[in-house]
């Protein structure tokens, strides 16, 4: 989108490379990325016995879809993530992606760098949220690209290394599209409310594709692949590209391991669609570990509303009139999380009305 072209990111050393030189137990980490975090906070496999919720799209679909609706409120409303199967999109539209960009991370670094951010751009090959010299940073490299609507792609950025990666990205964004959009008709009617409150915001709105590699690093409990946060979008497709996982997520103080079944999506609420919902979704802090030994690779689909509207709660959303959220322009509320250090859920707090 236009408003993230024009943000940027400042240039730092590029983590796989730097990974080769100090993965080992006794290998000096370079200080910016020493995060006692990482090792500090208590983390659990189960919440009471239970991993995040499991919501079956061909339930959803099914003219009997009362019970599944319930289960989505529930993991909108209390989790703010959860699995998807039976998602619809084709086995080897996935695998074609996944096998795209592992390739292209495996590339020689000079490569990679063809495609390398240009300043004030967070489109292409770098870094994201780095904004000042001295602040903590993360154990991965992203390529991200806006991949919807078509017009508004900047191939400069889209690899032709591998050669089908294009084809490929183009045949996974159509095929997300319209999948998300069937998530927000049935979140919609989960909570009572006519799914054109939502569809007519994210329909043909814009979709960006952030391909993360989180390099291995034996001494993981020190490093941090990416910092606590929640999603400033709308709604996120997750998907695991190399089935290594590294998502945690925060449930009552503690951090819970999410791991996704083969083929299955991994999706979370973001804070324009809590705001938008006046609370009715909930957006959940989360972050990325680092494994020792295996390199990890995601995918991230987020799913953007247009950038000059203003975010406030929908009137289909207060029921009983009581208003939760301030109004923010979604410019100046992306902004914000792209020019400032991620602080978990902190900018979205700032906004509810007491």
């Amino acid at each position: 989108m236009a408003g993230a072209r024009a943000i940027g990111s400042l240039p730092v050393p590029n983590v796989q490379e730097l990974a080769k030189t100090c993965n080992g137990p006794d290998e000096h980490i370079p200080e910016r990325y020493i995060r006692p975090e990482a090792s500090s906070e208590e983390v659990i496999s189960n919440y009471h016995g239970e991993a995040i919720p499991i919501i079956d799209l061909n339930k959803l679909l099914s003219p009997q879809s009362s019970e599944e609706c319930v289960k989505l409120r529930s993991a909108c409303q209390y989790w703010g993530f959860f699995q998807l199967i039976n998602h619809g999109v084709p086995d080897e539209v996935i695998a074609n992606l996944k096998r795209d960009i592992v390739d292209f991370f495996s590339q020689p670094l000079d490569a990679k760098k063809e495609y390398t951010q240009l300043p004030n751009s967070l489109e292409g090959y770098g870094q994201a949220l780095v904004f000042s010299e001295d602040q903590k940073l993360d154990w991965a490299d992203m390529l991200y690209l806006q991949v919807h609507p078509s017009d508004s792609r900047d191939l400069r950025f889209w690899p032709t290394s591998p050669a089908s990666f294009r084809r490929s990205l183009d045949a996974y964004s159509s095929e997300t599209k319209s999948l998300a959009l069937c998530l927000f008709e049935f979140m919609a009617k989960a909570v009572g409310a006519k799914p054109e409150a939502l569809l007519g915001i994210f329909e043909e709105q814009p979709q960006g594709l952030r391909m993360t590699y989180y390099p291995p690093c034996l001494q993981s409990d020190k490093v941090m692949g990416i910092s606590p946060h929640s999603d400033v979008v709308g709604l996120t497709l997750l998907l695991q590209v190399n089935d290594v996982q590294g998502l945690q997520i925060k449930k009552d103080g503690k951090w819970l391991s999410v791991d996704a079944p083969n083929g299955a999506f991994i999706v979370n609420i973001g804070d324009t669609l809590e705001i938008l919902s006046n609370g009715k979704f909930r957006s959940v802090e989360h972050r990325a570990v680092i494994n020792p030994n295996k390199e990890r690779i995601s995918a991230s689909l987020f799913h953007y509303p247009c950038e000059n509207m203003v975010i406030r709660p929908l009137t289909e959303f207060v029921k009983d009139g009581k208003v939760n959220y301030r109004s923010i322009s979604y410019l100046d509320f992306m902004t914000q999380f792209f020019t400032q250090q991620l602080d978990g859920k902190n900018r979205l707090e700032m906004l509810k009305l007491e």
